[in-house]
């Protein structure tokens, strides 16, 4: 029989509330499970008769039963016909068993992880803003999005498809979506694609995690820019891949660095990274002779030009430059695109443009890290671009956009003009701030978000030391009346850090 405290144990284990969600017999199950890992029940202990058990604990006997045989089936009791139940003696061998639980850091075992495990944990990852906080960077607004047409888009999807849209997606993407992403970049940005060199994604993230493993090894040399999306960096960082910063001027990334520096002994890279649409933190365009000496610099290096498009649908002055993929004939360039911002983070669908050698290969590896995107959605977006709903959408959303902006940094310069100075954008979704006096930028940032308010800082975008300190601030989730509220409550948190 149990002895009283481990009777106790097993019924505080039972009425746990965090167990409510279980059946009755598989807590029973349970509890007396535990009891055998902790050691507290030894090898060959004979267990209560089922009646027995099940009147103290006020439960019948069909579920104390149950429980009996689950612990029987996995080899943790023996049942003997005439002589009752008992903890089986393979408990002996269990890990751990009997041993006092380690609760301290010292008592836990040494976490070893590989060279690339270990620089994406000290990264700390990619943190996505997950709630719609003031000034979270690049997070759209979603309170607007025309639900109701996607519900009935979907809802033609689910008709048409039947359970086959309850399958898997091919790897590289559903044709439909692949075929109204090729003729939207081509109409819109000026790409050269066609469907079969379109693979979807689930993220841009997980496209720069590709280029980064598959074009590259360990040890290898990229050229990024300087500042730089950190999410870009701490791909090629994770890969173990050396990025060689590039600075820029008001025409973007400084072309003649990369080849200067591909004449130097031990200084070629094999790649480049670019945002050469609205610069990402800066928001500088890519000059028209600098892509063309970028695209010269990838034929003779036979090197490799990463475009992230992030958000060229949100330009506010004239058309956005057209993409470089589209300039660039010698199939050098691998164009990165994501609806995350242009319609909702939820979503989760981004995509490359790829040069025809590189479809099979990426795509071969893209099946190692999920292996396909999610059907439905992937084709209810193929109706939603083919039908002109994202082009209404994205029309609709950058006037917003370009409102908010202008809210934005006429709020910045009436509240926070002592503070900072705005570089307000002429596209995109943030605007940078930098200081006009000395603050420290990660006490401000932390402050910030204590207050209810999520900022990006701009040092960790950079390489260099050679930069001002400040912040991005988001604008495009929040109605100039919440901008209105949340930069008063900046301005407090920066006042209160000047004292």
């Amino acid at each position: 029989m149990f002895k009283h405290a481990q009777l106790e144990s097993v019924k505080a284990w039972v009425g746990d509330p965090a167990h409510g969600a279980l059946p009755l017999h598989a807590r029973v199950q349970r509890a007396i499970r535990q009891l055998i890992l902790d050691g507290t029940l030894d090898v060959g202990r004979p267990l209560p008769a089922s009646r027995a058990l099940a009147k103290s604990l006020g439960v019948s006997r069909d579920t104390v039963e149950s429980a009996y045989s689950q612990l029987h089936a996995e080899g943790f009791i023996e049942r003997r016909v005439g002589s009752g139940s008992f903890v089986s003696e393979r408990a002996q061998r269990l890990p751990g068993r009997g041993k006092p639980r380690r609760t301290s850091v010292e008592g836990k075992a040494t976490l070893r992880l590989s060279q690339r495990g270990g620089a994406m944990f000290q990264s700390g990852g990619v943190r996505d803003f997950l709630t719609p906080r003031p000034f979270a960077p690049g997070v759209p607004e979603t309170r607007s999005f025309p639900l109701q047409t996607w519900e009935r888009l979907e809802r033609q999807v689910l008709r048409e498809y039947g359970t086959l849209a309850l399958l898997h997606s091919p790897p590289q993407g559903m044709e439909p979506l692949r075929r109204a992403i090729a003729d939207y970049v081509n109409l819109e940005r000026g790409a050269r694609a066609t469907p079969e060199r379109v693979l979807v994604l689930t993220s841009s993230q997980q496209a720069l995690t590709l280029c980064a493993t598959v074009l590259l090894d360990a040890g290898e040399r990229i050229f990024i820019e300087d500042p730089v999306y950190h999410g870009a960096r701490k791909a090629f960082d994770a890969a173990g891949l050396e990025c060689v910063p590039v600075p820029l001027d008001a025409d973007g990334l400084r072309a003649e660095y990369l080849i200067a520096a591909s004449k130097a002994p031990g200084e070629a890279a094999r790649a480049v990274f670019l945002t050469p649409s609205h610069q990402f933190p800066t928001g500088a365009t890519l000059s028209l002779d600098r892509r063309l000496a970028v695209i010269e610099w990838a034929r003779q290096r036979q090197g490799w030009i990463i475009e992230d498009d992030y958000d060229s649908e949100f330009h506010y002055a004239g058309k956005p430059t057209a993409c470089v993929q589209g300039l660039d004939p010698n199939e050098r360039t691998i164009y990165i695109g994501t609806f995350t911002k242009s319609l909702f983070p939820g979503l989760r669908i981004g995509y490359m443009v790829l040069p025809s050698q590189l479809v099979a290969p990426m795509t071969v590896a893209r099946t190692l890290l999920d292996g396909h995107s999610a059907p439905i959605p992937q084709l209810t977006l193929a109706r939603f671009i083919e039908g002109g709903h994202f082009g209404a959408h994205v029309r609709t959303m950058r006037a917003v956009y370009a409102e908010r902006r202008d809210v934005l940094a006429r709020l910045v310069r009436q509240h926070l003009a002592e503070f900072v100075e705005p570089r307000v954008p002429a596209g995109g979704m943030q605007m940078p701030c930098v200081f006009i006096r000395d603050i420290p930028e990660r006490e401000a940032v932390e402050s910030a978000h204590r207050a209810g308010i999520d900022l990006l800082g701009l040092t960790t975008l950079h390489a260099s030391s050679k930069h001002r300190a400040g912040f991005l601030m988001g604008f495009a989730a929040h109605a100039p009346h919440e901008l209105n509220v949340a930069v008063k409550k900046l301005a407090n948190v920066l006042r209160a850090l000047c004292r």
